[in-house]
């Protein structure tokens, strides 16, 4: 038996092209990095070990959605909802007590580095529409769409394919594509009004690049002055959540102040230097600092 050729237009160069928009697909199905990453991979592998039976009847991107929807719609069968701290029960006071229950990461909704899902070059506009998408609030607000309205949100309204494209990415027809497009609308519409997602507003662009500054920094005095009396900062793996300027620049100060353990990520240069990972209680050491 003969080896099976693979077309000209697939190979292993061919397929990392599309890694980057793959991850921001599965991430916005998924709601975790981690697990995003991992669909792409699966996604790859798929596809390549496939290959040789590819026959050039839609496009290779088209092809490899197909693949990487399947992965996500199969990683979410039976599963709950992903969720942030607020989700669990009301906001609790600024104190190492009511830190609550460690829970596995598979029940957060976590971020993602914009340099994993955006590309590295193309118009900022677009860029900035992407990078709206992957926030926090629109992943979020994601998780209560079921999963095919979910993956036919994203694909739609997101990525902007044509419903023939969408429906063949995800096997069905044209009217049930737009059928589930209706309904997801409706689903995110009817949520409260704080759980929707908004985009950022052009003048308030500028107010945030300066909270990030200063929560990388750990700038207490500016993050005093930049929060909204409404903020809220949450502390995954642990349910507790803090409401206002108050409670949360009492907690970050204590941070400086006491032995729980600010873990750093090492992150790349479009995501600056350091991100805060997540909130520890190892009493045993000190509090752990960026390296220099």
């Amino acid at each position: 038996m003969g080896a099976t050729t693979v077309p000209a237009e697939i190979s292993p160069e061919t397929l990392e092209e599309y890694r980057r928009e793959l991850t921001g697909y599965c991430y916005r199905m998924l709601g975790s990095g981690f697990e995003a990453d991992d669909a792409v991979q699966e996604t790859m592998l798929r596809a390549w070990r496939a290959a040789g039976g590819f026959e050039g009847r839609s496009s290779v991107r088209s092809w490899l959605y197909r693949i990487a929807t399947n992965i996500c719609l199969d990683m979410l069968r039976g599963r709950q909802r992903r969720a942030l701290p607020m989700d669990l029960g009301p906001a609790s006071p600024p104190v190492e007590a009511m830190l609550g229950d460690w829970h596995p990461d598979d029940i957060w909704i976590t971020p993602i580095g914009d340099s994993s899902v955006l590309p590295e070059h193309g118009d900022p506009a677009d860029i900035a529409v992407a990078r709206d998408t992957i926030r926090l609030a629109f992943v979020t607000a994601l998780e209560h769409l079921p999963a095919r309205q979910r993956a036919t949100l994203i694909l739609c309204e997101v990525l902007r394919m044509p419903a023939a494209e969408a429906a063949s990415t995800l096997g069905t027809s044209v009217p049930a594509v737009n059928s589930a497009l209706q309904r997801a609308r409706a689903t995110l519409a009817a949520l409260p009004e704080d759980q929707r997602p908004v985009a950022v507003e052009a003048d308030r662009a500028d107010l945030l690049a300066k909270y990030v500054d200063a929560f990388q920094r750990y700038d207490l005095d500016e993050l005093v002055t930049l929060l909204h009396r409404d903020a809220v900062k949450t502390t995954p793996p642990y349910t507790l959540w803090l409401k206002g300027a108050p409670d949360i620049s009492h907690w970050m100060a204590a941070l400086l102040r006491t032995a729980p353990v600010v873990q750093w990520q090492r992150a790349t240069a479009e995501d600056g230097p350091y991100r805060e990972r997540a909130l520890g209680l190892d009493h045993g050491r000190d509090r752990e600092d960026p390296p220099e």
